[in-house]
């Protein structure tokens, strides 16, 4: 395929993973304030399922993916950021990762530090990113706080953890199976709670003598939204970043009263990464605690591109652990 060429997949109409299509497209050349980059390792996000399913709608057809590593290989007018052969990144908000090239602004790229590579950066920056917000600017986790969090071994559940236990939190998460109860331990969960083997708020209650957490991080939605209520502290915060098993409907604000005067957000990356002060600060963090050790970074699948379908089911299945990158 010559350099002005691109495949890509797109979603002309909303559904399953048997909605995404494949198309090969010629690129023009990149425009005012565009790079044309060539992507070498492509990150995998629930968030893409929800534009893809029309949980989250976009104007159609569309491309899916906001989160890639590659190659600059020419750049557009007004672009001296940036040249032909620097190694970069980006996390979006710009959809159209699922690609093999694209041109792409500027702006939602970031250089790939030297100790990083692509694969790293394709499975940890949005996840790490999202991470960064949620602890230190969300949640504003302090040392010795007892928090929740559910899905423990997925992508940015491992982080999660970690990022956790740098800051000096009690950290006590719930998984699917022993296998990932494994992996939650690994990453440094202090307890974790098999969901279906027992009921997770009256542990949670048992963990911490009664109290219950300071926060809930809260990635599943629908199906663990009465386990954060009923385990957190009195004016405690339960934060509900995603939706894995279907949104969380239906709130009832009398409830937030009655179990403590909590406090809930449903928090989106992006509103976090408004500006370039705060992508350019975020990012720096995140990167930091990355090439530091403080967090790793489980890359547990990798599926060619041209295997999507597939890999959008076994997300949504919750058949994956850690993260799962797309190489073109």
């Amino acid at each position: 395929m010559s350099s002005d060429t691109a495949r890509r997949a797109v979603v002309r109409a909303f559904g399953g993973p048997e909605a995404i299509e494949f198309e090969d497209v010629v690129l023009p050349p990149p425009g005012q304030g565009e790079v044309r980059m060539r992507s070498t390792a492509i990150g995998l996000n629930f968030i893409d399922t929800y534009h893809r399913s029309g949980l989250y709608p976009i104007e159609l057809p569309s491309g899916l993916g906001v989160e890639a590593a590659g190659v600059v290989e020419a750049v557009g007018e007004g672009v001296s950021d940036f040249a032909a052969g620097d190694r970069v990144c980006t996390f979006g908000p710009q959809r159209g990762a699922y690609a093999t090239a694209r041109n792409i602004a500027a702006s939602a790229l970031l250089k790939t530090p030297e100790s990083i590579s692509d694969e790293l950066a394709a499975a940890a920056l949005l996840k790490g990113c999202t991470v960064e917000f949620l602890v230190e600017r969300c949640a504003q986790v302090q040392p010795g706080e007892h928090v929740l969090v559910h899905a423990a071994a997925g992508g940015v559940g491992l982080m999660l953890v970690q990022w956790l236990k740098a800051v000096g939190a009690h950290v006590i998460g719930t998984v699917s199976s022993e296998e990932k109860a494994v992996l939650a331990r690994q990453a440094g969960a202090d307890h974790v709670i098999l969901y279906g083997n027992e009921a997770v708020a009256p542990k949670v209650r048992e963990l911490t003598g009664g109290k219950g957490v300071r926060v809930s991080f809260d990635g599943v939605g629908k199906d663990t939204w009465a386990a954060s209520l009923d385990s957190v502290a009195r004016r405690g915060l339960i934060v509900s970043y995603g939706n894995a098993s279907g949104p969380v409907t239906g709130v009832a604000l009398g409830q937030l009263a009655a179990k403590g005067s909590l406090f809930v957000t449903r928090p989106g990356l992006y509103d976090y990464y408004r500006n370039p002060g705060e992508r350019a600060a975020g990012s720096a963090r995140m990167l930091e605690m990355l090439d530091k050790g403080a967090i790793s970074v489980s890359v547990g699948q990798r599926h060619p591109l041209s295997n999507i379908v597939q890999a959008h089911t076994d997300l949504e299945a919750r058949k994956t652990v850690g993260s799962t990158i797309l190489l073109p």
